[in-house]
């Protein structure tokens, strides 16, 4: 395959699971401008990890791998960035609409999920997308029964943080 069509099939890609890519960010950074640094970050890896995609899984599951790991591990610096996607491009909303009742137990909700360690984090998130503990166990590397008893835990933890005093 020639470099233009690489290119290109990988700006598909991106383009396709930007609000995915997007939702990471959101967990893991706090700030606009710490998401739009994740994001770029992201897709620099997931650029230096394209070539060796080899479609033995969904490209969905491979990004999610790649974006958690890039979350987890801190790379986000200030240099070298992908100046291809503006900020003003990126999505300032998930594609779930919520009503003004359900925006404060929403915010409630991210601020507990911010309390939460990294692992945790990604759990939580993929639980949110409706991920099966048998694509969870692919993307993160954590058995289905260590996932289980790992969410149990989280749903505990974040029913306590989210508790009315």
């Amino acid at each position: 395959m020639h470099k233009h069509e690489v290119e290109k099939q990988f700006e598909k890609h991106i383009m396709e699971n930007e609000l995915l890519i997007y939702k990471v960010c959101r967990i893991y950074a706090r700030t606009d401008t710490e998401r739009q640094d994740l994001f770029q970050e992201i897709v620099i890896q997931l650029w230096k990890a394209f070539p060796a995609f080899k479609g033995q899984s969904k490209v969905s599951t491979w990004l999610y791998r790649v974006a958690i790991n890039t979350a987890i591990t801190g790379l986000r610096k200030q240099k070298d960035f992908i100046q291809s996607y503006e900020p003003s491009a990126l999505p300032h909303q998930t594609e779930d609409e919520h009503t003004p009742d359900n925006e404060e137990q929403l915010s409630l909700l991210y601020k507990a999920i911010e309390q939460l360690n990294q692992v945790e984090k990604a759990v939580v998130m993929l639980y949110m997308e409706d991920k099966s503990y048998e694509e969870m166990e692919e993307i993160l590397g954590i058995t289905q029964g260590n996932l289980r008893v790992k969410m149990n835990r989280i749903k505990d933890k974040l029913r306590q943080l989210t508790k009315n005093d």
